[in-house]
């Protein structure tokens, strides 16, 4: 599934392409994804310009001065830019069909084989944003300043769930999926077994200071290659290169060299260094 840095390049990627365009269209090529798309959609947005880009956690956020489109790329969904005439293909569900400076187009194509994403709008009438049904309980986000040891230590005190669960749940902190999560706490030195309310605050200093570290790098990587997962101009992330422990069972811990150990918790695959992670 794709994670926050993911997201967050796929957001880079689309940005220059469609902010400040409007909308000239929507093709919808089916009812929905996980969800149905959003009733009249295409009047909806039709004649409407983009005004900004942005990113909650894992869910892409095109906004306009009416409302918000709320994007989630879902197991193996991907956006991607391409003239309008572009042949269709089985997976390709929607455009979003923009005009540019010039008066030619451009297509935002969302392209989701196993169906598992989501469009789905948030009208400004409403209320906030962040009173969505799927953002409202979200925590923090791991690169705004609003994220520190501090926060981790104090929301942890009563938390006897092991440290890794405590992190994906993201009512603390959001978007530390599970590849960025082991890579993560491998940094840190943390067991991903121990209870979150065991770690002290100099210790959740620490993993903060990793999780941003190992967040950041991923982006500038352009992500990982999460099986079907590409960027915007059909490219593959870099970030998997440089794994220290995440789907490296058996090999050896490229600090202290001893054998990756893979365990599973909340059925999803941990991998951690059993002499780095204490």
């Amino acid at each position: 599934m794709p994670e926050l840095p993911e997201v967050e390049v796929t957001r880079r990627g689309v940005a220059p392409h469609i902010e400040g365009r409007a909308v000239r269209k929507v093709v919808l090529r089916r009812d929905g994804l996980r969800w149905p798309f959003p009733t009249a959609l295409g009047e909806q947005l039709s004649g409407q310009t983009i005004s900004a880009t942005g990113r909650r956690g894992k869910y892409l956020l095109i906004h306009f001065q009416h409302g918000t489109l709320i994007i989630h790329l879902g197991m193996s969904g991907h956006l991607r830019v391409l003239p309008p005439e572009t042949e269709v293909q089985k997976h390709d569900h929607i455009d979003l069909i923009v005009e540019n400076a010039d008066g030619s187009t451009q297509a935002l194509r969302m392209t989701d084989p196993r169906r598992f994403g989501a469009v789905l709008w948030h009208d400004a009438a409403d209320g906030p944003l962040d009173s969505h049904v799927l953002l409202r309980g979200l925590g923090v986000e791991p690169l705004e300043d609003g994220f520190t040891g501090q926060l981790l230590f104090e929301k942890t005190r009563n938390r006897n769930t092991n440290i890794k669960q405590v992190l994906l749940a993201g009512d603390i902190v959001v978007g530390v999926g599970n590849i960025y999560c082991s890579e993560s706490l491998f940094r840190a030195g943390i067991n991903p077994k121990t209870p979150a309310r065991r770690i002290g605050l100099a210790r959740y200093e620490k993993l903060a200071q990793a999780i941003r570290e190992v967040l950041a790098e991923a982006i500038i990587q352009g992500g990982s290659t999460l099986r079907d997962f590409i960027n915007v101009n059909g490219q593959s992330g870099y970030f998997q290169q440089t794994y220290f422990v995440y789907n490296r069972t058996g090999q050896p811990c490229r600090v202290c060299a001893a054998p990756i150990r893979q365990i599973v918790q909340g059925q999803r695959s941990t991998f951690y260094c059993v002499n780095c992670q204490k």
